[in-house]
């Protein structure tokens, strides 16, 4: 049986996989190209937790506030040169993610972001923003070579690549998963090599830039209850490490643009669905929801003994609601991004 919803999950993705192709290539041509600022993913820290056949639906949204002022230079008269520090306004991000074994698991998303103007008719608009719009595709793979526990250190690799659909640079996300939990405490790393593929500006026909980026995404998490779970998070990307790719006229003039954040994210779990354990209460409000720590004798997904069943039935129709404000820690960084994450499980 288990078998047979492998399959099933691995045929949808491949067909999720074509349909994300052809997506791809109808959408990237006529958008104007992004410049090769700094890669600045999903402010989320991916875990180790999988399980055959178990999907969950995440919504990872963004706004920040108190952007950074855009440099501009004049090197002659009526030619001016712009930063390509990446600031976006907002950011959401539509995903499906599914459990394919007990150490895989695979996602496919969308992202719409409001992003600063590329090339800004004049100064004036230097800080202005270009509308909502749909701005890439991405393919996630996590694979769990040492499972998490209630006590101990886990291991997995994370790999991920976003496809630009408006003509910018595609990246590969690569790195370890490195998760130790303590009981209620847990801590979470996420350590990533950025490779870029593309050229920053088609139109113009520059060289490909195959420039090399470092992003971190780290968690601090205390597990208050079953349902209230309380996080330090931080996330930064560290821009053309070793001066790696083709530097832009942009980057030779103002350099690069290290972005980091940090701040606390409160997160709420609760279970809609009504009977059963961790239902509806008879006033018809949300119940509680088992701990999401795993027994010790607990291989990847929970209750290997049971096939991970006990642990699968206690999450699907679980939601987890996160909220948290992450503070900019340097001046290339927006003083203030709030974050909003929901993630169902089905």
């Amino acid at each position: 049986m288990q078998a047979l919803l492998t399959r099933g999950v691995t045929g949808s993705l491949a067909v999720a996989l074509a349909a994300t192709g052809l997506l791809v290539a109808e959408l990237a041509v006529g958008f104007p190209a992004a410049r090769a600022g700094p890669a600045v993913n999903q402010f989320e820290t991916k875990d180790l937790e999988t399980s055959p056949g178990e999907m969950q639906f995440q919504s990872q949204n963004a706004l920040a506030f108190g952007q950074p002022k855009r440099r501009v230079r004049e090197d002659q008269p009526g030619m001016l040169t712009y930063d390509d520090n990446t600031v976006a306004r907002e950011r959401y991000a539509l995903e499906m993610q599914m459990g394919i074994t007990t150490w895989f698991r695979a996602r496919l998303g969308i992202e719409f972001e409001k992003e600063r103007l590329d090339d800004p008719v004049s100064p004036a608009h230097a800080n202005a923003f270009e509308d909502l719009q749909l701005t890439g595709v991405a393919l996630e793979g996590v694979f769990v070579a040492i499972p998490v526990k209630t006590y101990g250190v886990g291991l997995g690799l994370l790999t991920e690549y976003d496809a630009s659909i408006r003509g910018g640079l595609n990246q590969l996300y690569i790195g370890p998963i490195i998760q130790a939990v303590s009981g209620p405490w847990s801590a979470t790393a996420n350590l990533l090599l950025v490779q870029n593929f593309g050229s920053p500006d088609k139109r113009h026909e520059l060289p490909a830039d195959r420039k090399r980026d470092f992003a971190y995404a780290l968690q601090l998490q205390y597990e208050v209850s079953p349902t209230w779970a309380l996080a330090l998070e931080g996330y930064g990307t560290f821009d053309r490490i070793g001066g790696s790719g083709t530097q832009s006229a942009e980057q030779a003039a103002f350099g690069t643009f290290d972005q980091h954040r940090a701040g606390p994210v409160v997160y709420y779990r609760f279970k809609a669905d009504s009977g059963g354990r961790g239902g509806k209460a008879s006033g018809g409000q949300p119940g509680l929801v088992k701990s999401v720590r795993k027994d010790d004798d607990d291989g990847p997904g929970g209750g290997l003994e049971n096939g991970g069943k006990d642990d699968d039935d206690d999450k699907k129709g679980t939601t987890s609601l996160g909220v948290g404000l992450l503070f900019g820690l340097n001046a290339n960084t927006p003083s203030e991004t709030v974050k909003v994450s929901v993630e169902v499980n089905f």
